[in-house]
């Protein structure tokens, strides 16, 4: 191993030899670079012996396993002077089929990785790594199904920044047995032993305690009060949420939470397909003028065919919201007035729409996982339940809000009407021609 790659912390971890390892470490500190190190020196050693091996990673979904192979195993063999071959082929289980990136040594040793879910854990009888396990959907289920791979002697090695306490990486790295080797390593070790890093910059730039705490330093966060757990958040995580090139020109539903001074203006945009309702852009703002919310929420319904938008009307949203029906039609266009029974049905809506994994948002989003977990129900004087969430630097949870606004436009079925548009053609943000396609509306020419 050469010591020039990797910080000291790093090479504590990787000199370890037990069968059982976990760590805990911040984000971005190199604990996947450090673990897929470790990967292929061990094939590379098995190799040189005239033997084989086998290890298998799986990630939290199909782009971290192409990036921990890429960016970890290949830049290491090739560092060791391994010659490997390097392919994609598909992996079939009974659910779905997913893509798997593989690397073949010479005599035959193979590391192959992929997507976790209970079905990718089965089938192999390898040396596993578990990359981010705490956000790993399903990640007890997993767990079972993983076992047995690993119970004829082969190593296991599990790393994760934490997430919440709901999972099974908080029950492994709590435990107290002495089988598992357990190293911890936050922002403050990984700087003292050579990370280049300004911390206060980092916890200032993130701007959120909660979200500092446990990313940066590691601390388990009480989540009895949250009204989304860590754990329901990343099972509705998708690699491929967010990406606004990926809209399908289907029917969208947009939820505006409107802000000014402190708060966020936050647009969020759902797309529709088949039962799911899949993230495909979340716009957030502090401190514009109104006329900048505007232009903003036009170019949403310029780029996508928005069925329904719910807005914000509570107090300064008066105004917007008239506007908004004014240009799209107050059948598109509905004001919520944020009252207690309003805000009640929409955090209800929202958390069985999350509950039923009828939504996907982007994977590894730090500021909306913050935002959503920050949400909060309590009980006031009276018995009645209420909602909050403590205003900071990073708002007053209104990505959530904006969220539970596009889940509540989309509750309201589209309008068929009795006409073809004709000739009429929409526009996504990289100005490529998306069909509108008739009979989705929900008022008067829509089309």
């Amino acid at each position: 191993m050469s010591d020039a790659l990797f910080y000291p912390y790093q090479r504590r971890w990787i000199s370890e030899k037990a069968r059982f390892k976990i760590g805990m470490f911040a984000r971005q500190t190199g604990k996947t670079f450090g673990t897929t190190f470790e990967v292929a020196e061990d094939c590379q050693l098995a190799d040189l012996d005239a033997g084989r091996t086998r290890w298998v990673i799986l990630s939290r979904g199909e782009r971290q396993a192409k990036e921990a192979m890429e960016e970890g195993v290949k830049r290491h063999a090739q560092a060791l002077g391994s010659i490997v071959r390097a392919y994609e082929q598909e992996y079939r289980t009974n659910e779905a089929t997913y893509r798997a990136m593989e690397v073949e040594y010479p005599n035959g040793s193979r590391i192959t990785a992929l997507p976790a879910n209970p079905d990718t854990a089965r089938g192999f009888s390898a040396n596993v790594f578990l990359d981010e396990f705490a956000f790993h959907q399903d990640s007890r289920k997993i767990w079972t199904a993983l076992f047995p791979v690993i119970s004829a002697g082969w190593k296991l090695r599990v790393v994760s920044t934490p997430n919440g306490k709901g999972n099974k990486f908080y029950d492994l790295m709590t435990g107290d047995d002495k089988i598992w080797y357990r190293q911890t390593c936050d922002i403050y070790q990984a700087v003292a032993d050579g990370l280049p890093r300004n911390i206060e910059e980092l916890r200032i730039g993130i701007a959120d305690d909660d979200a500092w705490e446990q990313e940066y330093e590691l601390k388990w966060l009480d989540e009895a009060s949250a009204w989304l757990s860590f754990e329901l958040i990343s099972s509705c995580e998708h690699d491929q949420a967010g990406d606004p090139d990926a809209y399908q020109g289907g029917p969208v539903y947009v939820g505006v939470d409107i802000g000014a001074r402190n708060d966020l203006f936050v647009i969020v945009v759902l797309e529709q397909i088949g039962d799911v309702l899949w993230t495909r852009e979340i716009i957030a703002r502090r401190r514009i003028k109104f006329a900048e919310q505007e232009m903003l929420l036009d170019d949403v319904f310029l780029r996508y065919r928005v069925v329904r938008c719910c807005m914000d009307q509570t107090g300064m949203g008066e105004k917007p919201v008239e506007d908004a029906q004014r240009k799209h039609g107050e059948y598109r266009v509905e004001g919520v007035l944020f009252t207690v029974a309003n805000k009640i049905t929409l955090a209800t809506r929202g958390k069985e729409t999350f509950e039923d994994r009828r939504i996907r948002i982007p994977m590894g989003d730090v500021a909306l996982r913050a935002d959503l977990h920050k949400l909060q129900r309590v009980t006031g004087p009276t018995g009645t339940p209420r909602f909050v969430a403590e205003s900071d630097s990073a708002g007053h949870a209104d990505r959530t809000w904006a969220c539970f606004l596009a889940v509540n436009a989309s509750a309201v079925p589209a309008v068929e009407y009795a006409y073809e548009p004709v000739g009429r053609h929409l526009r996504n943000h990289n100005d490529r021609p998306v069909r509108a396609t008739a009979g989705l509306g929900m008022g008067k020419g829509l089309w």
